[in-house]
């Protein structure tokens, strides 16, 4: 069964569901920064989804990126799948300017992340719901573990 790992759970919010991923937010107030998890048990790798999921995933991440790139006109997209820290397969997709504090490097190690506060992570959570929820399904309509096609 699968199990969102609790590093995950932790530092992101559950925006929504996509056919093959659960969509999250990072809590970090200086990014746009959502992350897919494909909802399979025991991947760890890319190449451990079976290939209808691998193109499932392929096309909800580029939906993600093209989503966030437009409405935040970002400088660059940012997208990556990291393991070292959390085993979970995840997908980073984070909106990057030049004016960011990482900018030109990778966020990923630059400084800690910054809370939102109460209201900045309510009123960001619903702008990236509703930039995102043409694609989401009901948590009750999802099968996770189950290798459905499902391509857009």
């Amino acid at each position: 069964m699968f199990r969102l790992d609790e590093r995950l759970q932790a530092d992101t919010v559950y925006l929504g569901r996509l056919p093959l991923c659960k969509v999250l937010m990072m809590k970090d107030r200086r990014y746009p920064w959502v992350i897919l998890v494909p909802s399979r048990s025991n991947v760890f790798e890319y190449y451990h989804l079976k290939k209808e999921d691998r193109l499932q995933l392929m096309e909800e991440s580029a939906f993600v990126a093209e989503k966030m790139a437009d409405h935040f006109a970002s400088d660059s997209m940012n997208i990556a799948a990291l393991g070292n820290v959390v085993a979970q397969l995840h997908v980073h997709h984070v909106a990057r300017f030049k004016t960011d504090p990482a900018w030109p490097g990778p966020v990923w190690g630059h400084s800690p992340a910054e809370a939102f506060s109460d209201e900045e992570l309510k009123e960001r959570s619903e702008e990236m719901i509703n930039l995102l929820n043409s694609h989401f399904i009901k948590e009750s309509e999802a099968d996770d573990d189950i290798q459905d096609t499902v391509y857009w």
